[in-house]
């Protein structure tokens, strides 16, 4: 599963009652940055709400390829598919120092059927969810690697500065963004130091910022 400070496109819902009544349930837990929190396929009966830090959830294939299926921050959780009983459908790990209430499938069960309108909560979080998956993929499908660039890049963006600029809030590396792009490294950076070079994008304190509106194709 992108990284981005924030799921796309329009950034991640804030935390419900329910969700952090049900955090207050589980079992506080600390892990390092670069953790494998949850492996693809494994079985598992715990959902991850996320206190602090990030959270990334991502597929790999093959060659060592990988793609985003997106970033989770405080108040969101991980993990649910899983509670059907079945595997893992992706991979989860920790993009900074992060500290998750680990809830077990029985204080789950047992917390929608104190609440059942939990169940319709969660519900729309993954009708969210296959949303926007279904979004990527269409425009992994339909999108060149620059179109999808472009779409990315502005919707990160913070909002206009003074001087017309956006800024990224998150520092993403290369390998980062080539992972949202399912591209390689070494075309996100040429992709990077063309638009540098025509004056479209600079970096600032280790963050990309936009300097001017990017340019329809490259």
């Amino acid at each position: 599963m992108i990284a981005s400070g924030r799921p796309l496109p329009d950034g991640p819902p804030p935390e419900s009652s329910h969700t952090a009544a049900l955090a207050a349930r589980g079992t506080l837990r600390s892990y390092r940055r670069g953790l494998l929190l949850i492996q693809e396929g494994d079985l598992g009966n715990t959902l991850y709400i996320v206190r602090s830090g990030r959270l990334r959830a991502f597929a790999s294939g093959g060659q060592g390829k990988e793609i985003t299926l997106g970033v989770y921050g405080a108040g969101e959780y991980v993990g649910e598919m899983s509670l059907d009983g079945g595997p893992r459908s992706a991979n989860v790990e920790t993009l900074e120092a992060t500290t998750c209430a680990v809830i077990t499938r029985e204080t789950l069960l047992g917390y929608i059927g104190e609440h059942p309108d939990f169940a319709l909560e969660m519900m729309a979080r993954l009708i969210r969810r296959a949303r926007l998956a279904t979004e990527s993929t269409r425009s992994l499908a339909l999108i060149d690697v620059y179109g999808r660039a472009k779409r990315l890049l502005e919707q990160l963006a913070g909002p206009p500065a003074a001087d017309g600029a956006r800024v990224l809030p998150d520092r993403m590396t290369h390998q980062q963004i080539a992972s949202h792009l399912a591209c390689s490294r070494e075309m996100v950076s040429r992709l990077m130091k063309d638009l540098e070079t025509g004056g479209y994008v600079a970096k600032r304190e280790q963050r990309i910022v936009l300097l001017k509106t990017l340019p329809p194709r490259w």
